[in-house]
């Protein structure tokens, strides 16, 4: 079975948290995508959600470890990584906490049929698959950290 490394944003704003409601699969999911050749977990997810939803986010699961010898930069470590089904292939999938810098500005692309900022107490409301529902109850507690 084929697998391929992405990335998923559960950006918050205002104690909502945005779903994007995908086009061709047609369910609710965190923003997000492949990761591209040369390119880190960090630079994807920050491509991806510009380019799906025209947002500017800071990625709040970073890492403060000091940079030293051979060490360039460090990257924002997952708050959740788990491997799903997508279609005919799996997905290995990274996911981080975000805050959006620029939320007035959302604008989805063609990959997306429409989204939604929701509550907590929303989430039961829409058809949204049980493990993203759970996802988006973890990055809630984690986001609260912060």
């Amino acid at each position: 079975m084929k697998i391929d490394l992405t990335v998923n944003g559960y950006i918050i704003h205002q104690n909502k948290i945005l779903l994007v409601q995908h086009s061709e699969l047609d369910i609710w999911l965190p923003v997000g995508g492949h990761i591209e050749k040369n390119e880190t977990p960090d630079q994807a997810l920050l491509r991806e959600i510009k380019e799906e939803v025209g947002l500017d986010v800071e990625i709040l699961n970073k890492n403060d470890m000091p940079i030293k010898g051979n060490t360039k930069y460090n990257l924002a470590t997952p708050f959740l990584v788990n491997v799903h089904s997508v279609k005919d292939h799996d997905h290995c999938g990274l996911f981080y906490i975000c805050r959006a810098l620029n939320p007035e500005q959302i604008k989805i692309n063609k990959e997306l049929k429409n989204f939604k900022w929701f509550v907590i107490h929303d989430l039961d409301k829409e058809n949204i698959q049980p493990d993203v529902k759970m996802q988006c109850l973890e990055a809630f507690e984690f986001y609260r950290q912060f």
